[in-house]
């Protein structure tokens, strides 16, 4: 779209309210593990009451707190929480995202049904992201108990990291009520999902189950099987799964052998997964710990290749520990969609590369490194600037155009231009202190070596070491 129709977007939205979003009732992302919801990333998520579910299942979405947000749209007042966008039109003079996600097609198309509802109404989500469980086996380094439960066991018996911020301690989510379920526990959340799911099922435009690692948990394979088995399928689904792809071979196996069931019988609109990768080789498995990059690489390939009609979208936490294999992770993406890309796909690629900068927590940030390693990922930028899609330039044997778009190339521009923006100096101190104190005690607890791993820091390592606060 382009601003005039942007803009026609807003005004519509205005017309209700200048804070009227459509995402606070389209879309959702629901924590069960702990019982925590919100409907767009820029407000914090908050607590499902209990006794509300018990009454209402569809309180996942339609707790009494969010109704309360919704009546405040629809009598023209800006609620608290949307504060982000209100500075960003305020501000700016931009668009903020209540424009776009209002915009899209899992919002626009209900826009009167909406605009003329009672507040208190329950309403059926169309953009709808799922954790069912924290069950992971890995503990990446900027992640956390709350999506991990190897994090869990590991502050459990070790504490938080010695940083400023006690990093990953358990006392806050002790305090907030929003530490994980364990496995072995009833969890009234997922009770009350498969109470729902049947009648959400058939409105959702979107369902993206994450995680935790989603292979690990039942829920996964029982929503997979409900699919499957649906004499009446919702065809128009856009399904989306996450995973680390370092499950064991049977899992991976038969999270095959379902994709393909459901692809041959046309039970969904596509089928993406998203996988992660920050670095390459013992440089990434530092960073994500637990993974086995070899296998890692593998099942993406073996992914690809067995289920030709799906795509697999690298997420990539772009942060300290990337600038200097990122280039190698680059080359084989590339590789990826030449050699996978397809007739079959010839309205996307096999593969993209999502890159977006890490900011929490900060002591790991591209920012915390001296800023001449700038030129590294601006070499990134170029590099990928050289392998970009070039309509019927890049064709592979099936005649299919390949390559990074113009939107995977902007994101690592972005991360570079981010990396050079001025930082509060004493801020800069701390974090780079933190630094040291994380990854020392990382090489304690998990037996690694930084210095080995990241040769290239070693001099920067002993400065953050020598910091003085």
């Amino acid at each position: 779209m382009d601003n005039g129709q942007y803009q026609e977007v807003k005004d519509r939205l205005d017309s209700v309210g200048c804070g009227f979003c459509l995402a606070k009732w389209t879309q959702v992302t629901m924590h069960l593990h702990n019982g925590m919801t919100h409907s767009c990333h820029h407000p914090s998520p908050h607590k499902i009451p209990i006794e509300e579910i018990l009454e209402n299942p569809t309180a996942l979405h339609n707790t009494n707190y969010k109704k309360e947000k919704r009546k405040e749209m629809l009598e023209g007042k800006r609620p608290k929480e949307c504060d982000y966008c209100w500075r960003v039109e305020d501000n700016t003079n931009s668009f903020s995202d209540r424009v776009f996600k209002s915009e899209e097609p899992w919002s626009l198309p209900f826009f009167k049904e909406i605009s003329t509802s009672d507040w208190k109404a329950n309403y059926n989500p169309k953009y709808v992201e799922v954790a069912f469980s924290n069950a992971c086996n890995f503990k990446c380094s900027y992640c956390g108990p709350m999506f991990s439960s190897k994090w869990v066991e590991e502050i459990e018996k070790f504490g938080g990291y010695p940083t400023t911020s006690n990093f990953n301690n358990l006392e806050y989510f002790k305090e907030t009520n929003t530490l994980p379920y364990k496995h072995s526990e009833e969890n009234p959340y997922v009770e009350a999902f498969w109470k729902w799911w049947p009648d959400l099922y058939k409105d959702l435009h979107t369902f993206r189950i994450t995680g935790g690692e989603p292979l690990l948990a039942k829920d996964t394979w029982k929503v997979l099987d409900y699919i499957i088995e649906q004499e009446n399928p919702n065809r128009e689904l856009h399904l989306a799964i996450n995973s680390n792809l370092g499950s064991p071979d049977t899992l991976i196996d038969k999270f095959i052998e379902k994709i393909n069931k459901i692809e041959a019988e046309n039970r969904v609109k596509d089928f993406v997964i998203f996988t992660s990768a920050d670095a390459w080789g013992k440089q990434a498995e530092y960073g994500r710990n637990g993974l086995d990059f070899e296998l890692f690489w593998n099942n993406l390939n073996k992914i690809l290749e067995k289920c030709p009609t799906v795509t697999i979208g690298i997420m990539c936490t772009y942060n300290a520990f990337s600038v200097f294999s990122f280039d190698e992770l680059i080359k084989n993406v590339y590789e990826l969609k030449k050699k996978y890309s397809s007739l079959k796909r010839a309205w996307t690629t096999a593969v993209t590369l999502d890159a977006s900068y890490l900011r929490f927590p900060q002591h790991q940030t591209v920012q915390v490194l001296p800023t001449r390693f700038s030129r590294n990922v601006k070499n990134h930028y170029e590099l990928m600037k050289s392998l970009e899609e070039i309509y019927h330039t890049n064709l592979n044997e099936n005649g299919v155009t390949y390559g990074f778009a113009e939107v995977e190339i902007t994101k690592i521009k972005r991360i570079h231009d981010w990396m050079l923006s001025n930082q509060n100096q004493n801020d800069l101190k701390i974090n780079r202190h933190d630094f040291f104190k994380f990854v020392t005690e990382h090489d304690i607890r998990r037996n690694t070596n930084f210095v080995e791993t990241f040769p290239e820091l070693k001099s920067f390592y002993e400065d953050c070491k020598n910091i003085k606060l």
